[in-house]
């Protein structure tokens, strides 16, 4: 290159892309789904609250083809109060309807609809959000309801509450409770179901900023929803265990029984028992195995949702985190020993089966074995048989081939050749004996040589 040439000729000068789309100037393809992953990254999972306020949750457990409905009942509510329904494909819908404020969401297994009402009240839970809610309409909700939780959220301008104001309004006496968001508010629970069926939570507003609200109130829902689905399993698990129980004795009495098998027949019905045995641990594990699977991920979001509230203790009371992990982690040891059980029992049986099968093989071999031994000794006796009878075989077919030269000697002889038949067949007994003889002999010879090992 010439050293004069001016840079200037070898540089081009940006181009203006403040308004086009970069990706179709450079023409780099995009990902069919990147738009729907950012949307779902970046969807605020949290109303944004300013206290005082009050909510009414509900967690409904639901198979998922129930959306449908769940969104023409959505629909329904909506039209009654003149405003836009959800769209047929959304998940979750948020909407103000004057006195309340509604969010729905759907999730794998649960739907979940949240009531707000922010309003100054009095008494915490005496009016809850849900009562201004139809209660026509509440009742065609589909699914069973697994949680049931109003929360209060009283301004900062209110006076903190006593601990015996506090024992007034959960009636069960047992208040557990904390400082959280860095002390910036003061929750207080019993995680008690009181006679209306729902349980309660009381938020004291210190210093929240004004989207702390919002993330405060989530992160106590999502704890109230997930810990409830955390524990699903464990009626089943308290089921199952003495039928586990009585799976391992039979176990063990299957594998002492092995070793006094004496005949095949004992052997396969062994097997046969070990099989219904390793069938029914199967299915105990098919039909627990998922929820379990999913408890284990709630628990996991449980503790972390608890972690983000950063609590601080209040003096005298039991924090939320000791209260919840407490009970949680007795129960979650429960299932996952359950589990580890099913799991132990199913690696138990199918090495006893694998075990037991190879003996099956092992003598069923020997049968076949001895049989085929049998049927070669039987070949064996045949063969000498027929080496027994060649001779005989030598003598009849020489007596055919007598009998033809016979009948052929006496034709001539009576066409006129001056022939004796009698002498002739005489002399040739012993031509036609050794020929059929080494006949058979080397017909034999040649068979040998065709199969070698017979």
């Amino acid at each position: 290159m010439d050293s004069t040439t001016p840079s200037s000729s070898l540089t081009h000068a940006p181009k203006d892309i403040s308004r086009d789309n970069l990706l179709n100037i450079l023409n780099i393809p995009e990902y069919s789904e990147r738009l729907e992953l950012y949307t779902e990254l970046n969807a605020v999972a949290y109303e944004l609250l300013a206290p005082p306020v009050q909510l009414s949750h509900l967690v409904l457990i639901s198979e998922r083809h129930w959306v449908d409905q769940e969104r023409a009942l959505i629909g329904e509510l909506c039209v009654r109060y003149g405003i836009s329904p959800p769209n047929t494909h959304e998940n979750d819908f948020s909407a103000d309807f004057g006195e309340f404020r509604l969010r729905w969401e759907r999730h794998t297994e649960y739907s979940t609809y949240t009531i707000y009402r922010a309003k100054s009240f009095e008494v915490p839970f005496e009016q809850p959000a849900i009562g201004y809610v139809p209660h026509e309409w509440l009742a065609r909700l589909p699914g069973e309801l697994l949680v049931a939780t109003h929360i209060a959220l009283e301004d900062r301008s209110r006076p903190k509450r006593s601990l015996h104001e506090l024992a007034t309004l959960f009636t069960s006496g047992t208040v557990i409770g904390s400082k959280v968001a860095g002390g910036a508010a003061s929750v207080w629970s019993d995680n008690q179901i009181h006679r209306d069926n729902f349980g309660r939570i009381l938020i004291h507003d210190e210093n929240l900023r004004s989207r702390q609200v919002g993330r405060l109130v989530q992160r106590l829902l999502e704890i109230e929803t997930y810990r409830m689905l955390a524990m699903l399993p464990l009626p089943i698990t308290r089921e199952i265990i003495p039928q586990l129980a009585r799976a391992d004795q039979r176990l063990a009495a299957l594998i002492a029984n092995n070793v006094e098998l004496t005949s095949i027949e004992d052997e396969q019905r062994l097997l046969d028992e070990l099989t219904r045995l390793s069938a029914e641990i199967e299915r105990l594990s098919a039909q627990t195995g998922h929820r379990f699977n999913a408890s284990r991920a709630y628990y996991d979001i449980v503790k972390l949702r608890i972690a983000e509230l950063r609590e601080e203790r209040i003096e005298g009371l039991q924090m939320l985190q000791e209260f919840m992990i407490q009970r949680l982690s007795s129960a979650m040891g429960t299932c996952e020993l359950v589990h580890t059980k099913l799991e132990t029992l199913s690696v138990r049986l199918e090495r006893a089966t694998a075990l037991l099968r190879t003996r099956v093989d092992l003598s069923m071999e020997a049968q076949i074995r001895d049989l085929l031994k049998s049927m070669d000794h039987r070949a064996h006796v045949q063969l000498r048989m027929q080496e027994t009878v060649e001779g005989l075989s030598v003598v009849v077919l020489s007596y055919y081939l007598l009998g033809i030269l016979g009948y052929g000697l006496k034709a001539l002889k009576a066409a006129g050749q001056d022939i004796n038949v009698e002498l002739l067949t005489g002399i040739a007994i012993p031509v036609v004996v050794l020929s059929v003889f080494f006949v058979v002999r080397g017909v034999r010879h040649v068979i040998s040589k065709l199969h070698p090992d017979k």
